[in-house]
């Protein structure tokens, strides 16, 4: 692994920290629960019950708090930091999901699944191109794969970025059109998308596609 990638996990960590310690963890989980209740809205099908699902990349309260009707994994390589140091995440309130305290690049899962979701993390990976292929792997035969991220409006700031790691968070730094590209190029026919939230320097897109 980098040294850039391991910089940003401890930033990631202690972001967690101070963003999660003003926050009561039951008006928070609620929030969060709400959260991903709209955010599953935005997709185009729907999450079936009974389905294997995997959330790549979970941090401490992923998109899996809402899954209950469905078989989860959820994977991140700090969640055994989270466990320890978060109140705000408790696995065992979580009796659908099994916890897998593993990299995206790391995964090598037996079960394939129906979904793969890998929300707002895939520019905090190490190998992005690897993450990609793991991420397609990890599905079974016309499987769904959703992933959303931050991507640069203006390829001037996205070389800047790139140039000097000013966004410590995120090793990655890319347009929305080259993110598309590195998860065709791994063998999914990507949708129309959804544009989130439009900024000045970034865009949040949600992405969903169908293995081939």
């Amino acid at each position: 692994m980098s040294f850039r990638w391991k910089i940003a996990q401890k930033a990631e960590l202690k972001w967690w920290e101070n963003y999660l310690s003003s926050k009561s963890v039951p008006e928070y989980q609620a929030w969060k629960r709400d959260y991903w209740e709209k955010f599953l809205n935005f997709l185009p099908f729907p999450i079936k019950a009974g389905a294997t699902v995997l959330d790549a990349g979970c941090g401490p309260a992923g998109i899996f708090t809402v899954l209950n009707k469905q078989e989860v994994t959820a994977c991140d390589p700090l969640l055994d930091q989270y466990s320890k140091k978060l109140e705000h995440f408790s696995p065992e309130a979580f009796p659908w999901t099994q916890f897998e305290n593993v990299a995206i690049e790391k995964m090598d899962f037996e079960e394939k699944f129906d979904y793969v979701f890998c929300i707002n993390a895939i520019n905090h990976v190490d190998s992005l191109e690897l993450s990609c292929r793991k991420l397609v792997k990890a599905l079974k035969p016309n499987g769904w794969l959703v992933v959303s991220t931050d991507a640069h409006n203006m390829g001037l700031l996205k070389k800047l970025f790139q140039a000097v790691p000013g966004d410590i968070l995120h090793p990655h730094q890319y347009n929305r059109s080259e993110y598309r590209n590195f998860l065709e190029k791994e063998g999914v026919n990507l949708g129309s998308g959804k544009l989130i939230k439009k900024e000045l320097i970034f865009s949040y897109w949600l992405e969903w596609g169908q293995k081939k």
